[in-house]
């Protein structure tokens, strides 16, 4: 099986703070750059929101002037009911009174007829069809109406109202203002630097005022302006002048009273936030460096926490290798104290342990000494049995030879006694052979007693090794007792080192190996112990047999 790499806890603890540590400052840095944000972005609509403001109110109070000194010379010209001549002098002293005028005022009737100052060059070809005149004849009072380009080619705004001054004829009284101090309004009162403004009349859509003058009298939103221009006239069509941000512009919306005029002012969103970025980029700047710093220190820390950890797995691994000399030092008081603590006590009673298992094994070899030494005298005493059976098989079969050399000579010497009586003569030689016979009987019966003493040591060095064996059985089954003894006894410190290394957790599980191993052992001589038991069993039936 491949073995599985392993990772240190110190980069498992690194892995997972310094990517935790990471994202909290990326999330601190985005939620602090998105709530500063929203709050410049709010006090910016808001000081944009009261620039514009400021500048519509300038612009109404501009006008207001104007049209209030307009209202004060045609009252005096309907009290005074002047005639055509008398008029015009009248118009001749308000001509150069006000630069915002320069035509002064002038007064047209329905015949089509233009009475203007001596020096005013006011020109109009067809008067009744004039813008000013057309929106004059609605008001009773002084108003200003829409922008127009007059016949110099210049755009104007005209404040026209009719004249009640006793004529026959219906006449408007209006005088043209430049919109040159509306732009100076439009273009200069901005509270926010780099912001812009323009005015545009909301029912034309023509752009009264704007910085760039090439876009004066341009219809808003026309062919070849940016797609902010052409969004902001959607939106003056739609008549929504709420705030919004248009095309990367935060842009607000005034209405000027008294007039149809829309006052526009907007700035670039990234103008506002500029500041707010560069803050940004130094704040993620200083994160990076304080995240490396805070690794450095994070890596610092967790070696210090770790070593003790790192020291603990060493031993415990030596344990697991076998290897219980080793020992741990364990300062403070903390959890990694205290489970060090524990496995030096751990230490300590395995090495107890194995203390009495070596003390158990020294008995077990004198015994198993003992039993070989005992197996050897049966072994001998078994050869010599078998020593002494094979000798008397031969005792026997040499006994048995002689027995019928004895019966067959004493048939010969029956025979020979029976010729006697028929043959005198043969006596003597027949003597002579019965004597050779005797004696040769005399031998084989000396031979039968020396075999007959031969098996009678024999027997009794039988005797002696089957007493033997039985003095070596009964040894053995003391021995055998005692090995079981120790069986038990290892069983135990087996347990015991189960117990331990429970206790020990996963720091135990190298001694939770080793006591399987020893409670194997014990098992094995418990087994081998039963198996030399039924041996000896067998044996002692053997013996008694051979006693009967």
């Amino acid at each position: 099986m491949k073995k599985q790499k392993t990772v240190s806890i110190k980069a498992k603890l690194l892995g997972v703070i310094i990517p935790v540590v990471i994202a909290i400052v990326v999330v601190l840095v985005v939620a602090a750059y998105q709530i500063s944000a929203g709050t410049i972005k709010k006090y910016s609509q808001n000081l944009l929101q009261s620039s514009v403001e400021n500048q519509a109110s300038q612009i109404e109070a501009w006008l207001n002037e104007n049209l209030a000194s307009f209202q004060m010379a045609k009252t005096t010209i309907e009290d005074l009911k002047p005639s055509d001549e008398e008029l015009k002098t009248i118009l001749d002293g308000y001509y150069g009174y006000n630069s915002n005028y320069p035509e002064g005022l002038y007064v047209a009737d329905s015949t089509g007829q233009l009475i203007t100052a001596s020096e005013s060059t006011k020109k109009e070809s067809d008067v009744t069809n004039s813008i000013w005149y057309k929106e004059g004849l609605t008001r009773v009072n002084m108003a200003v109406g829409s922008a127009y380009q007059n016949a110099d080619g210049v755009n104007v705004i005209s404040a026209s109202g009719i004249l009640n001054d006793g004529s026959d004829k219906v006449r408007v009284i209006s005088a043209d203002m430049t919109l040159d101090r509306i732009a100076i309004i439009v273009n200069s009162f901005i509270e926010m630097n780099d912001a812009e403004a323009f005015l545009v009349d909301k029912t034309s859509g023509v752009i009264l005022a704007n910085r760039d003058s090439s876009l004066i009298s341009q219809t808003l939103g026309a062919e070849g302006q940016s797609h902010f221009y052409q969004l902001t006239a959607e939106k003056v069509a739609d008549k929504d002048y709420n705030f919004v941000t248009l095309d990367g512009n935060m842009t607000v919306f005034q209405e000027v009273e008294g007039t149809n005029w829309l006052l526009v002012s907007y700035i670039p969103t990234s103008t506002v936030l500029a500041d707010l970025t560069q803050l940004r980029n130094i704040m993620i700047v200083i994160s990076v460096i304080c995240i490396a710093l805070l690794c450095v220190l994070i890596e610092r820390v967790t070696h210090v926490v770790i070593k003790p950890v790192k020291e603990m797995t060493r031993v415990i691994t030596a344990m697991t290798s076998g290897d219980f000399t080793v020992s741990i030092k364990t300062k403070g008081n903390d959890e990694i104290a205290v489970m060090s603590q524990s496995v030096e006590k751990f230490i300590d009673s395995m090495k107890q342990m194995i203390s009495e298992m070596g003390s158990v094994s020294g008995k077990l070899k004198n015994q198993a000494d003992s039993s070989k030494g005992v197996s050897g005298e049966m072994s001998s005493a078994a050869g010599i049995q078998s020593q002494s059976m094979s000798e008397l098989n031969a005792t026997v079969d040499q006994l048995s030879v002689s027995v019928n050399e004895i019966a067959e000579n004493a048939t010969q010497l029956a025979g020979v006694a029976a010729d006697t009586k028929s043959d005198s003569d043969m006596v003597e030689s027949k003597m002579q052979e019965t004597v050779a016979v005797s004696e040769k009987g005399r031998k084989d019966m000396e031979r039968v007693g020396e075999a007959l003493s031969n098996i009678e040591v024999s027997i009794h060095n039988l005797e002696e090794a089957v007493n033997k064996v039985g003095t070596a059985s009964g040894e053995i089954v003391q021995i055998i007792k005692l090995i079981g003894d120790i069986a038990d006894e290892t069983n135990l410190l087996s347990l015991n080192a189960s117990i331990e290394a429970a206790r020990a957790g996963d720091q135990g599980k190298g001694f939770a190996v080793v006591a399987t191993e020893v409670q194997k052992l014990a098992r094995d001589m418990a087994t081998s112990s039963a198996d030399i038991k039924k041996l000896l069993g067998e044996l002692h039936v053997t013996i008694n047999h051979l006693n009967q």
